[in-house]
């Protein structure tokens, strides 16, 4: 007989933060626990594995996380956390956290890639928080990571050393690959880009398909551009700017409470690997961006060395819930909008009251985040077209949209009326400056939609089923 998924804290083998513990909020979801507690095992301990992880123990719930590696941690570089998701982690207890680390972009701002003129320019800031109710903020990757792992680790039992190597998702049981077998009422595959639960919901094999570019990532100290009159600006007056250019694209922006700058650079693919440690050459990196302005010039030159990353594309899946109903994936498993999932599904597992629930709120899991995550990832592949365009009338065109948005955008900073010329910001090729789009992103309060849902569907379809049978 295998291991029950068992609650507690964190084995001795999970990373020790070093810092002190977050004072969670005392209630979520509505002070709602549960009634009956599952044993949950979620697979991975990334961003979206912690996330699910600490919301199904807040909702009552037995929960454990499997990691393959050998101890907790987080690579990577700069990350965007907007609107939607931090109103989620401040939430969560960590408003604090955030604001220590993280940087908020006063601005965003597109440049001509060989020229470095602004063609856009979006007003971000104080905005985002008197607009959407919560900041857009800039993090590194790893200091995410951990503020989420301080967060979960002391209600859930974190195992490392556990790679899966097989799963009866109609149990469930999941299989290790010293052998043991794990046993648990429910499986979250949160296991990332080359997830293994996905292949069993998916039923085989699932490969993602090249975007045809790969990105460069590296990270500058900020005291080398504030030695630089021409960047010092980039630290001063911090923004996310994004340079654009032919087949290629450069998003640039402060972490690290502006100690760091952080640049991704897009690119045609030559051979990357699809990973987040993959070492790319710093020379290549520059050659791929000669004639580039001058400012790009001299802040590639203050780079040492740099990771390539394979951009790799997954179409939607039909479903994300296994067809026995009790293996779901969620985050970079399935797409890329994990903090959000996490708090649906936890939301929604807070009203578990019978096991005959969990099938049910696994597909209302899904049909809540679906068409949203959809719609994101639609959104990022068309920002790949749009960036890239080649100098010529369609980019001409692009800049033109652009610059209408920017001359709106300054006139209402200065309290001015918009242009009557100017046009809607409807379907414009910034997409941030596009109102309406921006209000469904940043606007979007997934524990909201979760209490909506159970209010509208859930409670006279779900909070009865088999609460009257033997538990």
């Amino acid at each position: 007989m295998g291991n029950k998924a068992s609650s507690g804290p964190a084995s001795n083998n999970a990373t020790a933060s070093g810092t002190e513990p977050i004072v969670a909020p005392s209630q979520l979801f509505k002070g709602r626990q549960a009634s009956l507690a599952l044993d949950i095992v979620v697979v991975g301990c990334g961003l979206g594995g912690l996330s699910a992880a600490y919301c199904l123990a807040r909702a009552g719930h037995k929960v454990t996380i499997l990691e393959s590696a050998p101890a907790i941690g987080e690579i990577g570089a700069g990350i965007q956390v907007s609107p939607n998701l931090t109103r989620l982690l401040i939430r969560w207890g960590l408003g604090q956290r955030l604001k220590e680390v993280a940087v908020k972009p006063e601005a965003l701002t597109f440049r001509r890639w060989s020229t470095g003129e602004t063609v856009a320019w979006t007003k971000w800031g104080d905005s985002m928080d008197n607009d959407y109710g919560a900041p857009y903020y800039h993090i590194h990757r790893a200091d995410f990571h951990r503020m989420v792992f301080d967060l979960a680790e002391p209600y859930c039992n974190i195992r490392t050393n556990c790679r899966v190597v097989a799963m009866d998702p109609s149990i469930p049981t999941l299989t290790l690959e010293s052998g043991e077998v794990v046993h648990a009422d429910l499986v979250i595959g949160a296991d990332g880009v080359k997830s293994l639960t996905r292949e069993y919901v998916v039923g085989g094999l699932d490969k993602p398909t090249p975007t045809g570019d790969a990105a460069y990532r590296a990270i500058i100290p900020t005291e080398l551009l504030l030695k630089d009159p021409d960047l010092r600006p980039l630290v001063e007056n911090p923004e996310m700017v994004g340079w654009m250019g032919p087949e290629r694209h450069i998003m640039a922006y402060n972490i690290r409470a502006k100690k760091e700058y952080n640049l991704v650079m897009a690119h045609p693919d030559d051979g990357s690997v699809e990973s987040w440690t993959a070492e790319g050459s710093a020379d290549k990196m520059r050659a791929e961006f000669a004639g580039w302005e001058p400012r790009i010039q001299k802040l590639l030159a203050m780079v040492p060395s740099t990771l390539n990353w394979k951009l790799m594309d997954r179409a939607p899946l039909d479903t994300w819930v296994h067809k026995d109903g009790k293996l779901a994936l969620l985050g970079d498993s399935c797409h890329p909008m994990l903090v959000e999932d996490a708090a649906v599904i936890g939301n929604l597992f807070s009203h578990v009251s019978s096991r005959a629930q969990i099938t049910p709120l696994l597909h209302a899991y899904q049909s809540i985040r679906y068409a949203r995550t959809a719609e994101t990832q639609g959104s990022s592949r068309l920002n790949q077209r749009i960036f890239h365009l080649p100098d010529g009338p369609a980019q001409e065109e692009r800049d033109r949209q652009m610059r209408a948005a920017m001359e709106d955008a300054l006139r209402e900073a200065r309290g001015e009326p918009p242009l009557a010329t100017s046009g809607s910001s409807k379907g414009n090729a910034n997409q941030w400056a596009d109102k309406e789009k921006t209000a469904i992103q940043f606007g979007y309060d997934a524990d909201e939609e979760a209490e909506k849902w159970w209010r509208e569907h859930g409670q006279s379809t779900i909070g009865s089923l088999g609460v009257s049978s033997k538990m």
